[in-house]
């Protein structure tokens, strides 16, 4: 089946939450090496963002999940920031959010859960980028899969050369995103 596809907003600001000690915390090449949920290891560059500061914060967890801390534990000195980015123009994507993308993407209506209640696994996922990219599209927008309920929105982002680059509009301290 096609994929569905859709435009992301120009002037939208994407969200990553980052170490603040990273050099760059825009860079795809992490998730190129690394995979990820829409990309395998060691196949193309993908950069993983949050649709807003709601679902930053669902994702939080996942970020911090080998540290001993929780949330609350956190300050700005030792707590992770959030940049904020905004993409090249005209950049369409595979919609995997709404009920007519999932479907598209034979993914099943309640992603990012199967009907069982277990998660959808990566590489389900993984093809449905591996397609989306072979289409020519530049990433795929899906519910947050920190989400059981399906709320929250991410975007993983295949930029289409080394000088597609997502650039830095702003950085807010732990304190600032996370309890605001």
């Amino acid at each position: 089946m096609k994929l569905l596809r859709e435009t992301v907003p120009d002037t939208h600001v994407w969200w990553r939450i980052a170490d603040p000690a990273w050099t760059d915390p825009l860079s795809p090449a992490f998730a190129q090496r690394r995979g990820g949920r829409w990309n395998l290891p060691a196949s193309f560059p993908t950069l993983y963002l949050n649709e807003d500061v709601v679902t930053a914060r669902l994702n939080l967890r996942a970020f911090i999940e080998e540290w001993p801390y929780e949330p609350e534990d956190l300050r700005d000195d030792t707590g992770p920031v959030l940049v904020g980015c905004t993409l090249p123009r005209r950049q369409v994507v595979c919609d995997a959010h709404s009920p007519a993308g999932r479907q598209s993407a034979g993914l099943p209506n309640t992603y990012p859960l199967e009907s069982n209640g277990r998660p959808v696994p990566h590489d389900r996922c993984q093809s449905v980028g591996t397609r989306a990219r072979e289409a020519g599209l530049r990433g795929v927008r899906a519910r947050s899969a920190r989400s059981r309920d399906g709320a929250g929105r991410e975007l993983a982002w295949f930029p289409a050369t080394a000088r597609s680059v997502a650039r830095r509009v702003l950085t807010l301290a732990y304190t600032a995103w996370f309890w605001a």
